[in-house]
């Protein structure tokens, strides 16, 4: 399975979009984003959508 990931961090959340290329689905979360640190909401919402969608790190093949 071949994905696309799209990050917006936000003063309040961070949003992630997930592009499914083969099945066209597309997933979205919404995770409180972190101002004294933005990696630590990126890297907690993507292990989030990653886990939601039964998703292999490598399957993400676009950031």
């Amino acid at each position: 399975m071949a994905c696309r990931l799209g990050i917006d961090v936000g003063g309040t959340f961070t949003d992630l979009l997930l592009f499914n290329e083969t099945t066209g689905e597309i997933n979205l979360l919404k995770t409180p984003s972190t101002p004294e640190d933005q990696s630590v909401g990126i890297f907690i919402g993507i292990q989030e959508i990653i886990a939601k969608n039964s998703l292999n790190p490598a399957d993400i093949t676009a950031l």
